[in-house]
């Protein structure tokens, strides 16, 4: 599944590729211009690439994204969610809080898979205006602990202290989390302690374990 960071998105799984393959088969259509645009971002993080180069492409993707939307091109939920996945990879408020409505928009039309986008984007929307996240979806880079390196030992993951701070985790109850996919708190702090020893979790572990999608 996806994992979302705030400053640097190199938590997120690749599953680009096999929903492609799952699409196509279902459909016998032409993957569309959005998913094709959702792959690429998939297959880029500043750990493969610059992050200049990274958020260059990304500007571009989300240009041609706009643009679309703009022109009536985007009408299914799939769509909706994948761009709002490319949005989630900006890097303003606004693109995150972009990213948060086209992920709704993506619920209204259908498909459940989109409830953990949802309160993704949410939740690194309020971070970024220097508000609590209220899902606990973002394990960023802890400020006060300096952000020094530490050894690398799994290279998918960010060899530096992580944190869910800011975070307002008695907003929700859990039930509402496992809702909308997310694990319960006891599973985000198991979670935050693995990326700590500069491992990831197993990815099953960042969804909650009732949430079929």
């Amino acid at each position: 599944m996806r994992i979302l960071m705030l400053a640097l998105p190199v938590a997120v799984l690749s599953l680009g590729a096999i929903e492609l393959s799952s699409r196509s088969a279902q459909t016998k259509a032409p993957v569309s211009r959005v998913h094709q645009l959702e792959i690429e971002d998939q297959s880029e993080n500043p750990g493969n690439i610059s992050p200049e180069d990274y958020y260059r492409h990304g500007d571009a993707r989300r240009a041609e994204i706009r643009k679309l939307l703009e022109e009536g091109k985007i009408t299914s939920g799939e769509d909706y969610s994948d761009a709002a996945l490319i949005f989630q990879h900006g890097q303003t408020p606004d693109d995150f809080l972009f990213a948060h409505i086209l992920a709704t928009q993506a619920l209204m039309r259908g498909g459940s898979a989109d409830k953990w986008i949802a309160a993704a984007t949410l939740d690194r929307y309020l971070q970024s205006i220097n508000q609590p996240q209220v899902f606990g979806t973002q394990y960023t880079g802890d400020k006060s602990a300096g952000n020094t390196p530490k050894p690398q030992v799994d290279p998918r993951v960010l060899n530096i202290q992580r944190t869910q701070q800011p975070y307002n985790s008695k907003l929700l109850p859990d039930a509402v989390r496992q809702d909308f996919c997310v694990p319960d708190v006891g599973q985000q702090e198991k979670n935050l302690a693995t990326f700590n020893t500069g491992h990831r979790p197993e990815g099953k572990l960042m969804r909650a374990t009732t949430c079929s999608d």
